[in-house]
């Protein structure tokens, strides 16, 4: 399913002769991913033909593959690696990064670049990279330039570790060798509505986008968004550094306001002390926004892809950047730059029925699987869901309750922690129910679990652990059996 679903890596594949082995006469290379979402891979398979282009031999392998004797035997490498959640390393690469790690050898004869992927908002970012550079630096192995950590698949960074190729090869590239999931599209704002009125928590709205003419998708993806500050709060900081929100400026051949500009924009404080007297001296010194990324609730005979994003708050009372956004700022019929990242981590296994576990916002997920399998026909799933109050939170409560009736849905175990007898989290719900989860195993069940890394998805883990025991958790995670979609 992993294999199908990263097309795009294999077409880059293809533009290396023999597949693993490509020849010439230069210094020979290894290319070395591990990769969770598909761009890893599609990043190292780029980078290996730009070294058989510069005349290189090359050999490109998964992290499963490689071992302590392999690297003692490699001159040169190139590390292209994701961390997964916060800190791990990808599903596919557990048992083998758990092995090489444990080890102590001597890789003094190894010269090595590194490019780690990762999300800056998980306090462990990029972690499983920064690991795993650590360790080829403790024994011995010599870097060719400083790891490049890349937050969630940024160009600005990827630039960087084109130039570094470029030194490597002699071949100097642009933009145009990235793969399209760095690449950004318009999308429209069709519609947006509250799911949970009353609730005790953050409000939740369901955002319904319509993509570009080309898009696709699959049931798992996620959509990266660039979001934006709210016009008011742009309007609030220009004025506090005496600037006029509708000032003209060109950029990159476009006339925009210095309101539109801004907004895109990481705004310092609106407290200043001195005015600005050069607005695009100042505007070019401002970062942009970091992106966000939710999880798609709609498949792709929707039409449209359908967000679940529950609004947040910071200290000072702002609503969160990309919720914000979505949720209270954004005009209908805006167009909002996005993209789908692609997440065959998570994708549907053909025929096989699902044990889907979430909670708040994880329904998104959980709900794009299940819309996917019904428009397929492949019937009788169990979602375990959990959420703060039955009255205000079944989250697409008439939905479930249709599939259930129709048998779409086998079994449905929904816990609400803030009712009484609301039988607590969905972890306690999976317990529970430990001897009918084997049974569903036993007959080839794929678990999904989607939602909040802390507290739900580890406590979901915890239990898998207690029931199932680590070795045999460890192995539906590299068979695909198990997998994960958490934030």
């Amino acid at each position: 399913d992993r294999r199908r679903s990263q097309r795009a890596a294999r077409a880059l594949r293809q533009t290396l002769p023999a597949a693993q082995e490509s020849g010439g006469e230069g210094t020979p290379w290894r290319v070395i991913h591990a990769s969770q979402s598909g761009l890893a891979e599609q990043l190292a398979w780029r980078a290996a033909a730009q070294l058989q282009a510069a005349g290189h031999p090359v050999q490109v392998l998964p992290l499963a593959r490689v071992t302590a004797a392999l690297l003692q035997d490699s001159p040169q490498v190139l590390f292209v690696l994701s961390t997964f959640g916060d800190g791990e390393p990808p599903d596919n690469a557990r048992r083998a990064a758990r092995q090489l790690l444990a080890q102590r050898v001597d890789l003094s004869g190894l010269r090595h670049g590194m490019l780690a992927l990762g999300d800056r908002q998980y306090p462990q970012y990029c972690a499983f990279g920064a690991a795993v550079d650590a360790w080829l630096g403790g024994n011995g192995a010599q870097a060719l330039f400083p790891r490049i950590d890349v937050d969630a698949a940024s160009v600005v960074t990827l630039r960087q570790w084109q130039r570094e190729l470029g030194a490597l090869t002699g071949i100097v590239t642009d933009d145009s060798v990235l793969p399209p999931a760095t690449q950004m599209h318009d999308w429209q704002l069709l519609a947006r509505e509250e799911l949970n009125l009353g609730s005790l928590g953050g409000a939740i709205w369901k955002i319904r986008l319509a993509p570009p003419a080309g898009t696709t998708w699959q049931a798992g993806d996620i959509l990266h968004i660039a979001p934006r500050n709210s016009a008011q709060h742009v309007a609030a900081v220009l004025q506090a550094y005496g600037l006029d929100p509708l000032q003209p400026l060109l950029l990159d051949g476009t006339t925009r306001t210095l309101l539109e500009l801004a907004g895109k924009r990481v705004l310092p404080d609106e407290g200043a002390t001195l005015p600005v007297q050069d607005a695009a001296l100042w505007l070019a010194g401002l970062p942009e926004l970091p992106g966000r990324e939710y999880s798609i609730a709609s498949c792709a005979a929707d039409g449209a892809v359908e967000l679940v994003v529950r609004l947040v708050h910071d200290a000072a009372g702002r609503a969160g950047l990309g919720s914000g956004w979505l949720s209270l700022h954004a005009p209908l019929g805006i167009r909002i730059a996005a993209r789908v990242h692609r997440n065959p981590g998570f994708h549907r296994q053909d025929g096989a029925p699902m044990v889907l576990v979430g909670n708040g916002t994880g329904i998104a997920g959980l709900r794009s699987l299940l819309r996917e399998a019904a428009q397929h026909d492949q019937h009788g799933h169990w979602l375990l869901f959990g959420e703060r109050q039955r009255a205000h939170d079944q989250l697409f409560a008439e939905e479930i309750a249709q599939w259930q009736a129709e048998g779409h849905l086998a079994r449905v175990d929904l816990a609400f922690s803030r009712d009484a007898d609301g039988g607590g989290y969905v972890q306690h719900r999976l317990q529970a129910a430990a001897a009918e989860l084997q049974a569903w195993l036993a007959r080839g069940a794929v678990i999904h679990v989607c939602g909040s890394l802390q507290g739900m998805a580890e406590g979901v883990d915890q239990v898998l652990r207690a029931t199932l025991g680590d070795d045999e958790v460890e192995a539906l995670l590299e068979n695909g059996r198990y997998r994960r979609d958490v934030y």
